[in-house]
């Protein structure tokens, strides 16, 4: 019976997730719509603590990590962490790159989340050590509609509009992303925010 339980909420949250993934593709295809018809998306921006919001991401993904015998590590260094920050987008971003870190694993998950300060800014690292992508992919995932990946590995899709996204949030926030990749070693996602609002 426990382990029907478990299999139980396994799916429950499995579906959550779906859901979750399925609202932000809706949000993301609107952006992107705002965007070509030039409609002003304004941000809601409020001072957040990043490590409370980066917690929280980690938090919806460890139920499905643990299923599939993955970790995220956490190595939350920055100090203060406080960053004037729209808080769904972000949410959206963090959980589009734990995501993809997640589907683009191998067997064995093992990603690394990691803050520091550098300056006025606050750099946020996602590492992962999954399947990696050649140099030519990698310059080209932040175009709209790119996919990253042929094939249907682990029933992805591709990278898509969702790193397309990304960068708009990123560039809304005045930041910056950066991301470098190996085939078949992983990739890294090194994001840049300034901690005082730019004018």
């Amino acid at each position: 019976p426990q382990i029907a339980k478990n299999e139980n909420i396994l799916r429950y949250l499995g579906i959550i997730k779906d859901e979750n993934i399925r609202l932000g593709s809706q949000v993301e295809r609107v952006l992107q719509t705002a965007q070509m018809e030039k409609e002003t998306v304004i941000l809601k921006k409020r001072l957040i603590d990043v490590h409370n919001l980066i917690q929280q991401i980690v938090a919806i993904n460890d139920p499905l990590l643990q299923a599939n015998h993955g970790k995220i590590n956490l190595f939350l260094q920055a100090e203060p962490s406080l960053l004037p920050l729209d808080e769904v987008h972000i949410s959206n971003v963090l959980n589009n790159l734990l995501d993809n870190a997640i589907k683009y694993s191998k067997e064995t998950i093992d990603i690394l989340v990691s803050t520091t300060n550098v300056n006025n800014k606050i750099i946020i690292t996602i590492e992962d050590n999954g399947i990696g992508m050649t140099n030519e992919k990698t310059k080209h995932i932040f175009e709209k509609f790119y996919r990253a990946h042929s094939g249907n590995i682990h029933n992805v899709k591709g990278f898509g509009l969702g790193m397309s996204y990304v960068k708009w949030v990123i560039d809304m926030h005045k930041g910056t992303i950066h991301v470098t990749s190996e085939l078949d070693k992983g990739t890294k996602v090194e994001i840049s925010l300034p901690m005082i609002e730019p004018k």
